[in-house]
């Protein structure tokens, strides 16, 4: 399995996508400044706002590139209320 997942920092006030096939390892990595060019880096107070399970990580990538490219925070929320139609589209 493989999953999507978005992050959520009240410092920032900003979300960030990710894929992985382990997500409380990879939550760990984002607040610790593990990743020392990504943006989590400028926090750490990173939580888990979503996370889906895709069958491949091909699913699971094009899923996140279909969000980030959406460049919309008001589309992360929306899919954070509301995922069937995305896991629906994505988890082929």
């Amino acid at each position: 399995m493989h999953y999507f997942y978005i992050l959520y920092s009240s410092t920032l006030d900003s979300y960030y996508i990710g894929e992985t096939v382990n997500v409380e390892l990879r939550l760990e990595q984002h607040n610790s400044g593990y990743y020392e060019k990504s943006y989590t880096k400028i926090a750490d107070d990173w939580s888990l706002e979503l996370v889906l399970t895709f069958k491949s990580i091909s699913s699971a990538r094009k899923a996140e590139l279909f969000v980030k490219k959406m460049k919309s925070k008001e589309f992360i929320k929306r899919l954070i209320i509301d995922n069937q139609w995305f896991l629906d589209r994505f988890n082929q």
